[in-house]
């Protein structure tokens, strides 16, 4: 109870250390916080950190700005998560040492203030290992020799002691302010990519033909010439042939129509397997190493629903909604039916196995070579079931990226990037005018936000065109694309 410092207003810090930051490796943190203390002491104050392979803390001596709030810095070097905190006290021998040069300015005789000042480096010394602290206390002995009182004196005005009250600070009554303060260093990805979409089935040099995997390994020497570095496709899964939408969303297919690759599962398979008619699991990891080969990563549609016929319906129907007439309850956005969809009930009383099933899809996927995850709708689903999920394989591929394709509300979208997706989308795409683009601008860049929200701008989406771009020319997109 007789530490007197405060420590707070710790940024960043994000929702008292329920969640990291974000970095890649090279980049710096900096640490700002208010801390003050009693009465007119010197105050010092320490930033200090650890990747978690590290068991020793490095300590950084923070700098004291105006009104109070002190600053420091480190920089993330390795992958993986680091841990810091601020510590705080009142340093006597600072205090002490200021006084000193007071004193002896205003001519005051300073034999007792030598022997104080001795007192707190030999307490000072029991701080630190043998070889600083027998160096401390040989200068305590030096202030205090008989006869060499002006010795003394020039010994304490120097720069070396300066330098030594400066290195090693007299700690007492710490306060600690470590509130599970964590920064996670991923993949340099995590920073910047430019990511170009296809329709795998839509690739076919032949009119009629439904594309393959070969017929997108055939393009992706123009995916890399124009300069993008990750290849998105829509889910590669089989579609549903319950309910099938066909053109222009009606709900009678005609025999030929593909159907939506969002509406997932047939007797073919679900979430771990691939549409016949672009090939093979064999294909597709082809694909996906020669991609790489280009500087090219594949990104997988996670899309976590199904089609009426998917296989998990059958195998455990205790995952979805049924309703009193027998029928399950597919996808709804009143007035808007989406009966080829069939959402998963993650209240369900099975909800431990349902949410281990999931993340094996995912781990599937990662084993064949994927390491980036577009997420479609994550906002329908359970924040904590991504926390989860999304940790859970980060732990075997550290290096998996999950984009959160969620145009929704500004807190929600915030929400999913705290719990650990590593992309977002954003409002880029309505944003027009300079005011607009200037205002979301700063509040991604100079807000909290910034720590660990990462903005993905797209130009356009085939589902949504920005109004700016309707009925607009060629010259349109290419500003769009530039601002982005």
């Amino acid at each position: 109870m007789r530490n007197r410092v405060v420590i707070e207003n710790v940024q960043p810090e994000i929702d008292h250390g329920n969640y990291f930051i974000k970095r890649v490796p090279g980049e710096r943190v900096d640490v700002t916080a208010d801390i003050f203390g009693d009465g007119h002491d010197h105050i010092r104050a320490s930033l200090l950190y650890r990747h978690e392979s590290q068991k020793r803390w490095t300590e950084v001596f923070m700098e004291e700005g105006i009104n109070d709030v002190w600053t420091a810095s480190f920089k993330v070097e390795q992958k993986g998560l680091y841990h810091y905190k601020v510590s705080g006290w009142i340093d006597h021998l600072l205090h002490w040492y200021d006084g000193f040069l007071k004193k002896k300015e205003a001519g005051q005789d300073m034999k007792v203030e030598l022997k104080i000042g001795a007192g707190f480096l030999r307490r000072a010394a029991a701080q630190y290992p043998k070889p600083k602290a027998k160096d401390l206390k040989e200068v305590a002995d030096q202030l205090e020799e008989e006869g060499k009182y002006d010795e003394a004196v020039q010994l304490v005005l120097s720069p070396g002691f300066k330098q030594i009250v400066e290195s090693t600070p007299f700690k007492q009554f710490e306060t600690i302010y470590d509130h599970n303060l964590r920064v996670r260093v991923g993949w340099e990805k995590e920073m910047f990519s430019t990511w170009y979409e296809l329709f795998p089935r839509s690739t076919a040099q032949e009119p009629g033909r439904h594309g393959t995997f070969k017929d997108v390994e055939r393009l992706l020497p123009r995916v890399q010439e124009m300069g993008f570095d990750v290849l998105y496709m829509p889910p590669v899964h089989p579609i549903g042939k319950l309910n099938r939408k066909g053109k222009n969303n009606s709900t009678n297919a005609k025999p030929g129509e593909p159907g939506s690759p969002w509406a997932i599962g047939s007797d073919e398979g679900g979430h771990k397997a691939i549409h016949p008619e672009l090939g093979t699991q064999e294909d597709y990891e082809a694909l996906i190493e020669k991609a790489r080969g280009m500087g090219i990563e594949v990104a997988l549609d996670l899309a976590f629903q199904c089609a009426p016929d998917h296989p998990y319906i059958k195998e455990h129907p205790e995952w979805f909604v049924w309703r009193p007439d027998g029928t399950i309850a597919y996808a709804e956005n009143p007035p808007k039916k989406y009966q080829d969809i069939v959402p998963i009930n993650f209240e369900t009383e099975d909800w431990k196995n349902l949410w281990e099933e999931l993340k094996s899809v995912v781990l599937h996927w990662c084993e064949a070579g994927i390491r980036i995850f577009r997420v479609d709708n994550p906002h329908t689903k359970p924040f904590r079931f991504w926390e989860w999920c999304i940790a859970e394989v980060q732990k075997q591929y550290p290096d998996t990226i999950f984009l959160a394709e969620a145009f929704t509300r500004p807190k929600v979208m915030a929400e999913l990037a705290k719990v650990g997706f590593n992309h977002s989308y954003t409002y880029f795409t309505w944003r027009n005018t300079r005011r607009e683009l200037e205002e979301y601008m700063t509040e991604l860049t100079r807000t909290e936000s910034r720590e660990y929200f990462r903005p993905n701008f797209w130009p356009n989406t085939p589902d949504i065109l920005a109004y700016e771009l309707m009925n607009a020319g060629p010259s349109t997109f290419a500003k769009r694309f530039m601002l982005a």
